[in-house]
């Protein structure tokens, strides 16, 4: 066992990740996947609004497409670590304790992208489109849900004397029990090991992939679910050889991570999607809602027009009607001004 003296120098873990007020408990794990969230959420809707689409519409897309992905990620985090589960020893109960960790991004991210379909459909947008500009702050998200493993003591990599290792200390429960597996635990100042961070490795490596996602994007604006392939591509790449360094428990095909194969193939996948994708960007006015309003300069336009010809309709006057001129005069006036009323009542909607 390496001594408190030998580590002194490296990254420490913290004392405990779940803190409780009263019977409430408070959990790293789930406050920092909160925060990714509400940070793609934020950052994305303001990408849509820079690409022509209306404000507010990733929220609403949100409220389809998270609840999809929570399932979908802990659909995939059980499937590939079934004997934990449902295994000798395992209790199926416990799959369902996503507070306790374990939500699989391939499953979010394919389960999560059915909610944004269903979500896209009814709003009448392309989700391709939708999905180019929330690729980066979903990434980003990611990146900060990483910060809950680091306060789990999980997903970390084999030991390692390297200057930046981290300490994995010993928990102990209200039970008594001690390990450092124990995430409901608080740190017993024993350091049981020193591993690679590899939490920390693909925080940083989403990051990166994020400043490079956007970068491509002024760069070159691509469009047609193109940027949102290159975030799985980059992040696939990634995954593959962190994943490779990691010492949890994992289910292995051929002595190989089940996650490693899945990184290979996914990214194999969105690669050829990036190829094969509509080059370009879609017209701005192919994101807006399929029943949604004109905009106000549409609004100068078509209004006085609209007004007119109802204005006449009042009088009793159809289209192919002859009418005088002091008629004629009087129609149009009161159409001006109906007009002039409606562009300026839409225009005060539009700034409340």
């Amino acid at each position: 066992m390496t001594s408190t003296v030998d580590v002194l120098a490296y990254i420490p873990s913290p004392p405990q990740g779940v803190w409780y007020v009263g019977p409430v408990a408070l959990r790293a794990y789930a406050l920092f996947i909160i925060v990714g969230i509400v940070v793609a959420i934020v950052w994305g809707d303001r990408r849509w609004v820079a690409r022509g689409g209306e404000k507010g519409t990733v929220l609403d897309i949100a409220i389809w497409a998270v609840p999809f992905g929570l399932i979908g990620g802990r659909l995939y985090h059980v499937m590939t670590d079934w004997p934990t589960y449902f295994g000798e020893g395992g209790d199926p109960v416990d799959a369902l304790k996503v507070w306790q960790g374990g939500l699989g991004i391939w499953g979010a991210v394919a389960l999560g992208g059915v909610g944004a379909w269903i979500g896209c459909r009814r709003r009448g947008i392309p989700l391709p489109a939708l999905g180019d500009a929330v690729a980066p702050a979903i990434l980003l998200a990611q990146a900060i849900g990483r910060l809950g493993n680091y306060f789990n003591q999980e997903l970390y990599g084999r030991e390692t004397e390297v200057p930046w290792g981290l300490e994995i200390f010993e928990r102990r429960n209200d039970v008594g029990q001690v390990s450092p597996q124990l995430i409901d635990g608080v740190s017993t100042g024993e350091v049981a090991f020193v591993v690679h961070p590899t939490f920390l490795y693909e925080a940083l490596w989403n990051v990166l992939i994020v400043l490079l996602l956007v970068w491509v994007d002024r760069r070159f604006r691509i469009g047609h679910g193109r940027l949102f392939a290159l975030y799985v591509a980059g992040y696939c790449a990634g995954r593959f050889w962190i994943e490779l360094m990691r010492s949890d428990h994992a289910s292995l095909i051929a002595g190989v991570r089940v996650n490693s194969f899945t990184s290979a193939l996914v990214f194999v996948a969105a690669l050829v999607y990036f190829f094969a994708a509509t080059k370009g960007r879609e017209d701005p006015a192919d994101l807006r809602p399929a029943d949604g309003e004109p905009v106000d300069g549409e609004i100068a336009q078509k209004e006085p027009e609209k007004n007119v010809e109802d204005a006449g309709k009042d009088e009793g006057t159809s289209a192919s009607e002859p009418v005088s001129d002091d008629k004629a005069a009087s129609t149009a006036s009161t159409g001006g001004e109906a007009g002039t009323k409606t562009i300026d009542s839409k225009k005060d909607d539009a700034n409340d």
